[in-house]
């Protein structure tokens, strides 16, 4: 009888992207992988009103996606959306993928399985909090939950996955990063012409020397006091984006912010310049050591063997 893997993933978004983008070069399952991603993307679509569907019904919808006829099928689930009326959305909820099938190069670090064992990808709307949980061995998120949730504030800043877990108190818990998986945005320390140093680089030491506002989104707070230290944080004050104001917007009208970015063009196109790439926000595979069995340990060093990637942690 083979083993049944549990591991959790997100729900949607660039995330559960990454992962199964993952799971595709590593276990062979492209189409499963499109097949995913097409249909999550093709329902934000939906959500977002910027195409129509060919039914309205979402349970309708709901049943297609979701062929109890075949075993393998991805199956997806409800939520409700944090846009304007809450909308419901449908997003990826599990499936199982057979270990058998894995090509040679991943094959052979699973020999100790037993035949006939399966991954499951488990959607939760916060993967990192379910493994503090124990509910999983292993998971994906994005390393911004584990900076917001558990690493440690100190003095100096955190700029690197590779530096996270050095920062989490083993008492506080289980959970260690073990690789990012390079799906890297950055948060980026941004400002006005009027408020940026003259022929200087808005910089952490810009920030050590700056008094005033700091426009940041709410989410973020204490990731931003993480990855510019506490040190520097004297004398300024955090402000947050008004409702219906986007964030590059309000980061122009405090002068001085942090935000996302990928290629910084909106940012750009509201008048501010981009200074330090502050910490890349990276989905990462995580494990709760409490939970470690051989099977979740084989699976780890598969996904955490990935050649693009820089690995913290590998049995």
């Amino acid at each position: 009888m083979g083993e049944r893997i549990p591991i959790a993933v997100p729900r949607k978004g660039r995330p559960l992207e990454s992962v199964l983008d993952c799971l595709a070069r590593r276990l062979g399952v492209t189409d499963l992988a499109d097949d995913v991603s097409s249909t999550l993307r093709h329902e934000k679509a939906i959500t977002k009103g910027t195409i129509d569907p060919e039914t309205s019904d979402l349970y309708h919808r709901l049943a297609t996606y979701s062929n109890a006829d075949e075993p393998a099928a991805p199956e997806y689930t409800l939520v409700r959306d944090d846009r304007a009326g809450k909308p419901r959305r449908i997003v990826f909820d599990s499936v199982s993928i057979p270990l058998d099938d894995v090509e040679p190069d991943g094959r052979r670090l699973l020999d100790d399985l037993p035949s006939g064992s399966e991954l499951v990808l488990v959607g939760r709307e916060e993967p990192f909090r379910a493994l503090r949980t124990h509910e999983f061995a292993l998971g994906f998120d994005s390393a911004d939950l584990v900076l917001e949730e558990v690493v440690e504030l100190r003095p100096d800043p955190i700029g690197k996955i590779a530096d996270i877990n050095a920062r989490i108190n083993p008492t506080d818990t289980d959970v260690q990063v073990v690789t990012g998986l390079g799906d890297t945005v950055y948060h980026t320390l941004m400002a006005t012409p009027e408020s940026a140093p003259t022929n200087e680089p808005i910089n952490r030491a810009f920030i050590e020397a700056y008094d005033g506002p700091l426009c940041i989104t709410p989410r973020y707070e204490r990731l931003v006091q993480a990855v510019l230290g506490t040190d520097s944080l004297d004398g300024i004050n955090f402000e947050y984006p008004s409702a219906g104001v986007e964030e590059e917007q309000a980061i122009a009208d405090a002068g001085v912010g942090v935000y996302l970015t990928v290629t910084g063009s909106t940012a750009r196109n509201h008048g501010l310049m981009l200074g330090e790439q502050l910490f890349p926000s990276e989905t990462v595979l995580m494990e709760n050591a409490a939970e470690v069995t051989p099977e979740s340990d084989a699976i780890k060093t598969l996904l955490g063997g990935l050649e693009t990637e820089t690995v913290l942690m590998v049995s």
